[in-house]
């Protein structure tokens, strides 16, 4: 999302290598029931879907858990009822804005933060409304920074 207030339109990016789903390598100690018990634990743990993946990849050796389970991680969080009522990407948005809009009432002089700060409440929007499309939030959902604020007290 970052490309979109540059100029560049580049093609380049980073491709993951094909890969059978579900089918398991020959190399691998764990299984997909050990897998999806790990995801839960974390989950319970009150880790977020990125810091699951990254520790199932540090720790486990697990660098595709689609490739071990044929499922997404979402979709496993979602299966068990432990993903969150607010998508985790726009969440950390949420996070960052609450802790720029901190740090520029002590520091009102601020400029470049300034402009970090619309520049994170824009995405926070624009994703708004793409997970309302979706459905993946309620028709009257408004991102509002006091009540972002008071949501990530209460959440973490």
């Amino acid at each position: 999302m970052a490309r979109i207030q540059g100029r560049g339109h580049g093609k380049s990016k980073s491709r993951k290598p094909v890969v059978e789903l579900g089918k398991i390598p020959h190399d691998a100690t764990i299984t997909k029931e050990q897998i999806v018990e790990l995801i839960e634990s974390y989950a319970r743990q009150g880790m977020g879907p990125a810091q699951i993946g990254e520790r199932l990849k540090r720790e486990h050796k697990i660098p595709y858990i689609r490739q071990y389970t044929g499922k997404r991680l979402g979709h496993i969080l979602k299966e068990k009822k432990l993903s969150g009522a607010i998508p985790s990407d726009l969440m950390d948005l949420m996070k960052t804005a609450v802790a720029m809009h901190r740090h520029l009432e002590k520091n009102r002089q601020d400029k470049h933060n300034a402009l970090r700060l619309r520049r994170t409440e824009s995405k926070i929007w624009r994703l708004t409304r793409y997970y309302v499309r979706e459905g993946k939030l309620p028709e009257n959902w408004k991102y509002d920074p006091k009540q972002a604020e008071l949501l990530i007290k209460g959440g973490a």
